[in-house]
């Protein structure tokens, strides 16, 4: 079993009650809704919606030591349908036998699909269960409509300076789970980039912290000195946070979609793997094996197309963590089909002329003609199979040629 002090600092210093919960006054803050709710053990099924590292799964922690009922902590990645319902199950029997209520909490909830959540309604109709979920995602897009009716929402803000400026003090004080037993000096100045690089997230200037004092060197008196020249080199060597809309899961997905272009499935599912470790979407990454069949494969390969629809298919069915078999299994066909960009390219070369040659009228003979007038001025007169199809201007035109074969 992992000790406390192996685990992140991040992990270690979490408040364990309100009073020491840091952030979200308008939702924790003395008479307010949520702390009244916590505090009474009266949660409703609620929703935190909010940006990484605000605080939504630490408050979560802290119901669970507040609360009399069961409480069953579930990842999203990590668990599929069948147990959840199994969960659920014991949950009806606990409360229709002995009056025990079960909370269910859900981290990042946005990973089931429409499937999945539905899994949810008929226990928390009924009451057999108490769901607390986190998001990072909009709840109105990514969350069922009857799911987000039967819970209450709540939103997360990102923490302020002056937050992290408390949570980055109490790591440095904090004896018995944080860094308090070092000897350690730190400049406000290298507090301040601390917090500059943190975007509302208490988890980055924790890790960077941990970082700092990893590759610091002590002075002969023991002390540690963290400026800021140190907490840069820290963010150089932390690890780069994917994120959804960041340089690195774009470097991913490109670096996925070369190995699949370069008939490496090995490569492929590597890239595969990086993707589905860090969170992504696995929506996201069946849409680009469609793209990727028809752009990358072409008519070499029809059947590539139906095996990546059915892959998406069944993604958006399954859910993970079972629908990484189904993104394996496609990455490896696209990977080894034969590949032709003949029609992608073809397609290229059409549109470069439509846009010099947007005025070009259809061929009379190519017109339909549904009015006895459109016939008379010859619209679809001397209409034969074998003959030119594209305007005059353009006559002999090709754009498509397929490889020899």
């Amino acid at each position: 079993m992992e000790s406390n002090q192996e685990k992140p600092l991040a992990d270690r210093i979490r408040p364990e009650g309100l009073d020491d919960f840091v952030g979200q006054e308008h939702l924790t803050g003395p008479g307010r809704i949520l702390r009244r709710l916590i505090e009474e053990d009266k949660v409703p099924s609620m929703i935190f919606w909010g940006p990484p590292g605000c605080g939504k799964t630490t408050l979560t922690r802290i119901v669970a030591k507040k609360t009399e009922a069961n409480f069953i902590s579930c990842q999203a990645t990590e668990v599929g349908v069948a147990e959840i319902k199994k969960i659920m199950d014991r949950a009806r029997l606990n409360k229709k036998a002995y009056q025990k209520k079960t909370i269910i909490f859900v981290d990042e909830i946005h990973r089931f699909n429409k499937a999945q959540q539905a899994v949810f309604l008929p226990y928390a109709e009924d009451g057999s269960i108490i769901l607390i979920a986190t998001t990072t995602e909009n709840p109105s897009f990514e969350i069922i409509s009857p799911l987000l009716s039967r819970c209450q929402l709540f939103i997360f803000e990102p923490l302020g300076e002056s937050d992290l400026k408390k949570i980055v003090k109490r790591a440095l004080l904090d004896k018995r789970n944080g860094l308090g037993n070092y000897k350690i000096k730190i400049k406000p100045k290298a507090i301040d980039l601390l917090i500059g690089f943190s975007s509302g997230d208490a988890r980055t200037p924790l890790k960077t912290l941990e970082t700092a004092l990893k590759i610091a060197s002590p002075d002969k008196q023991g002390y540690y000195h963290l400026d800021e020249k140190l907490i840069i080199e820290a963010l150089q060597h932390k690890a780069l946070r994917y994120d959804k809309k960041g340089e690195e899961h774009y470097n991913i997905i490109s670096a996925f979609i070369k190995s699949m272009r370069g008939s490496d499935p090995d490569a492929a599912l590597y890239w595969l793997s990086r993707m589905l470790e860090a969170g992504e979407d696995p929506r996201f990454m069946a849409r680009r094996m469609v793209i990727f069949a028809s752009e990358d494969i072409g008519n070499a390969d029809p059947m590539a197309l139906e095996i990546a629809n059915a892959v998406a298919r069944a993604v958006e069915f399954v859910g993970l963590p079972e629908a990484k078999i189904n993104l394996a299994q496609g990455a490896t066909y696209l990977a080894c089909a034969p590949k032709s960009r003949a029609s992608y390219e073809a397609l290229l070369l059409a549109e470069e002329d439509v846009k010099k040659t947007l005025d070009l009228p259809v061929p009379l003979h190519l017109r339909n003609a549904p009015t006895k007038l459109m016939k008379e001025l010859g619209y679809g007169k001397n209409y034969k199979k074998k003959q030119e199809y594209l305007p005059k201007k353009l006559k002999g035109k090709k754009y498509y040629q397929p490889p020899l074969k």
